[in-house]
């Protein structure tokens, strides 16, 4: 595994712990020699993880829609920054550029992307991990309601398995290489 395409907030969130996460989560990908791909946003979480994983030495990539570049959110110090059209531009290279995917907390573009590798995954079109880093219990209710779809007969088990979580970046991401 070279580089995991991590998704997370544009917000710091409402509690220290995220972004605290996501400098642990930065650890651990250098730790295992493994890139960031990411959104490209300098802002919350995402600029927490990128800034983060350049402090260590570790490789960057991010991908941006060149309306969120005009706004001035686009990280300028990344390793390599691509500049796209739009946002399924931007998820089409972040899932290329990607051997896995782990979500952290963030708002709905986090679950949207999420959902997205998820029914990727379900359709075949990808077979790559992916892990939902559950800060602080972050993704509970998510986990629970996903286990009400298979209860409901709407996801299959095993559908619902291809979401992998921990609360340990060091250890979701052993898990994700196992997977």
């Amino acid at each position: 595994m070279k580089s995991i395409a991590v998704y997370c907030g544009a917000s710091l969130g409402a509690d220290p712990v995220y972004a605290d996460a996501a400098r642990g989560l930065a650890r651990a990908l250098v730790d295992h020699n493994i890139g960031l791909v990411y959104g490209g946003g300098k802002v919350g979480l995402m600029g927490v993880i990128a800034d983060e994983v350049l402090r260590l030495g570790g490789d960057a990539t991010g991908v941006i829609p060149k309306q969120l570049v005009e706004r001035e959110v686009g990280h300028a110090g990344l390793t390599r920054l691509f500049v796209v059209k739009d946002m399924h531009e931007r998820k089409a290279m972040m899932s290329d550029l990607a051997d896995g995917f782990i979500a952290m907390p963030g708002g709905m573009g986090t679950l949207e992307e999420l959902f997205e590798m998820v029914t990727w995954a379900q359709l075949g079109i990808h077979a790559k991990p992916i892990g939902l880093l559950n800060v602080a219990g972050f993704y509970d209710g998510l986990a629970a309601f996903v286990d009400h779809l298979v209860g409901t007969g709407f996801v299959r088990p095993a559908h619902a398995a291809l979401m992998v979580r921990d609360a340990d970046p060091d250890l979701l991401i052993r898990r994700l290489r196992g997977a």
